[in-house]
């Protein structure tokens, strides 16, 4: 940003235009703050934000010094650190899976298995013999069911499995990788990185657009450890290209007596046609065409917590447990507890029924109208723009199918006294998150969860009324 210049001089002048902490605390609106957070937390946030005014001073940055302006911020930043119900928002992006917003929300079994667990838990002791028990033993007996898998592990994300992965079975090998396949994922983790992390020594064959079985087999010599196939989650190539499924890499691997290790992504349990989306590889189709080890997330398109799943062979998965990192990545209980009741569901076959995600990809698109128009009648008239109800088109987002959307509806607001940008804002501050297009502020009804549309309204009102 730039500033302006002053001599030390003004600067001092303007420094000494900052209100002083004691003037602050004398103020009304600090009274009820401190009644509501606690003085110590209050005079925490005060104290950053008196600081962050200072900083801004030395720059040269022109700013109000309003004290009513100051508590306001502070306000506000209070709410986000302390208040248990900015934690709790209306997801009204178009986007289901938004990083941003926490991924997949978790179905309400799973919420109270992670209420349930949240004090003493038989984490890891067997309730009839006392005994300690496995940790994941939950959720190995419920992923041997629903993919076949001989045994499986849990880490606390899918870049952690892989990394974890090729550390057990490859560390100083050669592993053998498509160029193609060389992906990054978000916050600029990227695949080359995990794996010199692991210990593994990447080796490129083929093109960014194709690679052949051949060339697997060309790679081969004395140090490959493994052959690694990855699913590039979060992009496609179209038009001429092409890799080796993992059903073809497997036997060559097996042939030339290397290890196979699959990194699924977002880890699908059931196909995605049925809804009209591209569908994302199986897990059951991985573990039947026989890799050694192949690993995907526990949220994403599973519906639990944030975590990363390792399932295949059970001499290799003995080796991951005993693998110091193991425990650095290892999940608690309340992510145990989580996974736990949602693979219950998917084993139950009621995913459609309890799972957010695949509950709102299951609505019927004229319900999701009705919705929208429910929505726009109780807000028209009542806030600061015009508003109407438009079809759009919903993303299930966080890397997975990128070109996949699903049609949807959505509230339009065409605001009328306040800027767009300042109206989504007003929106997120009182948890409600919309997107801007078009210089209009867009609440596509897709991901507003069940039960969830009379408080969407209310807090549109809130946050934009007249």
């Amino acid at each position: 940003m730039i500033g302006i210049y002053m001599d030390s001089e003004m600067i001092n002048q303007r420094l000494r235009k900052i209100p002083s902490i004691g003037k602050i605390l004398e103020n009304q609106g600090a009274t009820l703050a401190i009644e509501k957070y606690g003085y110590s937390v209050f005079k925490m946030s005060l104290n950053n934000h008196l600081q962050d005014l200072r900083m801004k001073v030395m720059q040269g940055e022109e700013f109000s010094f309003d004290e009513e302006k100051i508590l306001g911020i502070v306000e506000e930043n209070l709410y986000s650190l302390c208040d248990n119900s900015s934690r709790e928002v209306i997801n009204g992006t178009g986007i289901i899976l938004h990083t941003g917003l926490g991924r997949a929300p978790m179905a309400k079994k799973a919420v109270e298995a992670v209420k349930n667990a949240a004090l003493y838990t038989p984490v890891q002791s067997d309730s009839v013999t006392g005994k300690r028990s496995l940790r994941e033993g939950k959720v190995e007996r419920l992923l041997q069911e629903l993919t076949g898998a001989e045994a499986v592990t849990v880490v606390n994300n899918n870049a952690a499995a892989t990394m974890l992965v090729l550390n057990t079975l490859s560390k100083s090998k050669d592993v053998v990788i498509s160029r193609g396949q060389l992906v990054e994922i978000g916050g600029a983790f990227r695949m080359p990185d995990v794996m010199d992390m692991s210990g593994a020594i990447m080796k490129e064959i083929g093109t960014t657009n194709r690679t052949h079985l051949k060339d697997y087999r060309e790679a081969m010599n004395e140090n490959v450890g493994a052959f690694m196939h990855v699913h590039t989650s979060n992009y496609r190539l179209r038009g001429f290209g092409g890799t080796p499924s993992i059903q073809e890499i497997v036997p060559l691997a097996k042939e030339l007596g290397v290890y196979t290790i699959d990194d699924i992504g977002s880890g699908a349990l059931v196909g995605l046609e049925r809804w009209g989306i591209e569908s994302e590889p199986l897990i059951k189709d991985s573990i039947s065409a026989g890799v050694d080890l192949c690993c995907f997330s526990g949220d994403k398109l599973i519906g639990g917590a944030q975590s990363g799943i390792i399932c295949g062979k059970k001499e290799h998965i003995e080796r991951v447990r005993k693998n110091p990192f193991a425990r650095m990545f290892r999940v608690d209980k309340m992510t145990l507890a989580a996974l736990e009741a949602t693979l219950i569901i998917w084993v139950n076959g009621d995913y459609e029924k309890e799972i957010p995600l695949y509950m709102m990809l299951s609505t019927p698109k004229d319900e999701l109208c009705s919705r929208a128009e429910e929505f726009a009648r109780n807000i028209d008239g009542k806030i600061v723009a015009a508003v109407n109800v438009q079809r759009s088109e919903a993303y299930i987002g966080s890397g997975s199918l990128p070109d996949s959307s699903v049609e949807s509806w959505a509230v339009v607001l065409e605001l009328t006294k306040i800027d767009v940008e300042e109206g989504a804002r007003l929106l997120r501050k009182n948890g409600v998150f919309a997107r801007v297009s078009g210089n209009k502020v867009w609440i596509d009804v897709m991901a507003i969860l069940d039960g969830e549309l009379s408080k969407a309204i209310s807090r549109t009102i809130r946050a934009l009324g007249i």
